[in-house]
């Protein structure tokens, strides 16, 4: 009797542990259809690309795709990677200065000042499009790449000041205290302890960063003109107009795709870690 009680509750864990996975796998290829479906239209003819052989494997590759979309993003890719170079470190560097001073030192008006930052991870791009426009005319920024990174350094700074702070809390107070003791100043202690405890947090705040700015195109789009728009520009570009090449901004995708993708892959095995430090001690 016993062994068949075992026996049952062994079949049930095996049958409910066989049918999660079948679910998780039917997940996976329901989630990765759209990108096969991308990828697979990007090496076609142009002449053979339509509703009826959307799933046709192409007969010969179209690699002329790729070679047309990279002489259209180019400099693009340029602006983009200057962009999101410049404004994810400018937002992390700060960011964990903000989350050092929030988590370690007592300022007068913290319990205000931290909900403060974190509200303007609450306020939309379009609420403030307009002022924002006329604010970065009236001081030259407009139309460069410039203005792009002040806009994503100051937008970026609610989620990576939040981001650092949790992960300082976990910091013993009593290993800076010491360092106080031992006559270490403010920015001492951040160079020396701080700053090197900090690594999984700056790779959760570099891919977070990294993909958001990537990928951003409201901004993109109403901020910079001609010379200056970033790859997402240049890809609403492709898709425009009524008679649509359908390979190039298949193309397009893939190419815009890559970048945030190869940085999580690299960065992958400390952004869960950095993002769960401090979700127990707050």
């Amino acid at each position: 009797m016993t062994n068949r009680r075992y026996s049952g509750a062994a079949f049930r864990k095996y049958t409910l542990r066989t049918t999660l996975y079948v679910l998780l796998i039917l997940g996976a290829i329901m989630f990765l259809l759209p990108i096969l479906v991308v990828i697979n239209t990007s090496i076609k003819d142009p002449a053979s690309i339509n509703l009826a052989t959307t799933w046709t494997l192409p007969d010969h590759l179209y690699w002329q795709s790729y070679s047309e979309v990279m002489k259209e993003f180019g400099p693009r890719i340029w602006n983009s990677i200057t962009l999101v170079t410049n404004s994810t470190i400018l937002s992390a560097v700060l960011g964990s200065l903000n989350g050092y001073v929030l988590s370690k030192w007592r300022i007068y008006g913290e319990r205000i000042l931290f909900p403060l930052i974190l509200f303007g991870m609450f306020i939309p791009y379009q609420a403030i499009l307009i002022p924002l426009f006329e604010f970065m005319r009236d001081i030259h920024l407009y139309g460069g790449i410039p203005s792009l990174v002040v806009i994503h350094t100051i937008y970026g700074l609610p989620i990576t000041t939040l981001i650092f702070r949790n992960f300082y809390m976990e910091i013993p107070d009593e290993m800076l205290e010491a360092a106080a003791i031992d006559g270490a100043g403010f920015f001492d202690i951040y160079r020396l302890i701080v700053f090197p405890l900090s690594i999984s947090g700056f790779v959760v705040v570099i891919i977070w960063q990294f993909t958001q700015i990537w990928n951003e195109f409201l901004f993109a789009v109403t901020m910079t003109t001609g010379a200056s728009e970033p790859i997402t520009v240049g890809l609403a570009h492709l898709a425009g107009g009524e008679a649509v090449k359908w390979n190039l901004p298949m193309a397009g995708a893939v190419v815009a795709a890559l970048p945030p993708i190869i940085v999580y892959l690299i960065m992958s095995r400390y952004f869960v870690r950095g993002l769960l430090a401090g979700s127990i001690k707050t």
